[in-house]
């Protein structure tokens, strides 16, 4: 098995200048969500050239597709899920480059060193991460029905694996007021504006309320159109997460009270938009483990215990399907948020080189190992039906 490893290792080696060309191509053809035409024809003819069947527009997404290798018949069906998608005004500032170009390496890598071990590899391209999360109606369609486990990649300014995740609620808050010269009759107008303000801050006292692992982030997306104009109509963008599903629900129907409360004191309409809701991450902690170890083998840099801190991903949508486990690489220094110019700057770089290569190496061992020790791949599986059963 260690000899089978350090083949797989040696794969990833062979396949480098492949795996950093993928990586750089992406990174310098940013895409948003939904438009990752040049991201997906790139990996599907490469995944395709190394033996993958490959299907596009599943889910009736144009820009998500599978694309699937069966060794013999029977064995663990591994998922490798990689996003492609870029922020607006950003480029790869989320570093979806690496996981594209990593989990295609480590994909390809594992593919040729299976012999006559059987099993089938499927990789899942998840468009929109950023946006309108591609993995949620993925997961509606059944896609991820079929996997005994899924596994991801992400950058990061340490490496570790994701112990959790924040359910989250985006939501848009519309009020209609009416208009009116703000100098000559404002006591005609109802500023739309104003329930806006009385929104921000009647969630600033709710702040004092709610658990301490809660988050409320919030925009003006309208907020009229000239200061002697009182404002008929007004926007607002709201996140809103917690650490769980249930608590959650409740936090986020508090927030709309707050809202319809500004509209009433206003005199306002209030109309609500609700966006995207991802759940909690459902964690296996047996996973992570075996993740992790096998990024040590690998020779990832900066290795920690999980983040205490964390954010959302519609990954949590497949980890309430199936196990999975997100695995993190060092490619910026500790400290550095994703999301700015740093990681943009890193992302084709030494350091990001690197880590798409130790990338590779980690989810293809970790696949591995899957592949070849049943009773760790049951113990997974077990643990997952506990923390499934007590969500």
């Amino acid at each position: 098995m260690i000899q089978t490893k350090e083949n797989i290792y040696s794969t990833v080696e062979e396949l480098r200048d492949l795996i950093i060309q993928v990586n750089d191509y992406i990174h310098d053809n940013p895409e948003l969500g939904h438009q990752e035409f040049k991201a997906v024809e790139l990996l599907t003819s490469t995944l395709t050239n190394h033996g993958f069947q490959v299907e596009k527009g599943v889910a009736g997404l144009p820009t998500a597709f599978t694309a699937t290798y069966q060794n013999k018949q029977g064995g663990p069906v591994i998922g490798l899920l990689c996003e492609y998608d870029a922020l607006e005004g950003l480029g790869h500032a989320c570093g979806h480059n690496l996981q594209a170009s990593s989990i295609t390496g480590a994909a390809i890598a594992l593919r040729n060193n299976l012999g006559d071990l059987p099993a089938t590899i499927i990789v899942y391209g998840t468009p929109a991460e950023e946006t309108t999360s591609g993995k949620v109606p993925m997961a509606e369609a059944g896609l991820f029905d079929c996997l005994d486990v899924a596994l991801m990649m992400h950058g990061g300014d340490r490496t570790t694996v994701d112990g959790k995740s924040l359910a989250i609620n985006s939501v848009e808050f519309v009020f209609e007021g009416k208009a009116s010269h703000a100098a000559v009759a404002p006591e005609q107008g109802i500023s739309a504006l104003d329930s806006v303000l009385l929104t921000f801050n009647g969630i600033e006292y709710l702040r004092e309320h709610v658990r301490a692992d809660v988050k409320i982030h919030g925009i003006i997306t309208d907020g009229g159109t000239a200061p002697n104009i009182v404002p008929e109509r007004a926007e607002a963008k709201f996140l809103i997460r917690a650490a769980d599903r249930a608590y959650l629900d409740t936090v986020v129907e508090r927030v709309y009270n707050v809202a319809r409360g500004a509209a009433l004191a206003v005199g306002a309409k209030l109309t609500i938009h609700e966006g995207k809701a991802l759940d909690n991450k459902l964690n296996v902690q047996r996973l992570n483990d075996l993740l992790l170890d096998n990024a040590r083998q690998a020779g990832a840099r900066e290795i920690t215990p999980p983040r205490q801190s964390t954010g959302s991903t519609d990954f949590s949508t497949v980890t309430h399907r199936v196990p999975g486990a997100c695995l993190r690489v060092s490619f910026v220094p500790f400290g550095v948020s994703n999301h700015t110019r740093a990681w943009v700057e890193a992302g084709n770089s030494e350091d990001g080189h690197a880590a798409i290569i130790a990338a590779a190496k980690a989810i293809a061992g970790t696949s591995y190992d899957l592949i070849t020790q049943p009773d760790v791949l049951k113990e997974i599986q077990k643990e997952f039906l506990v923390a499934k059963g007590s969500r």
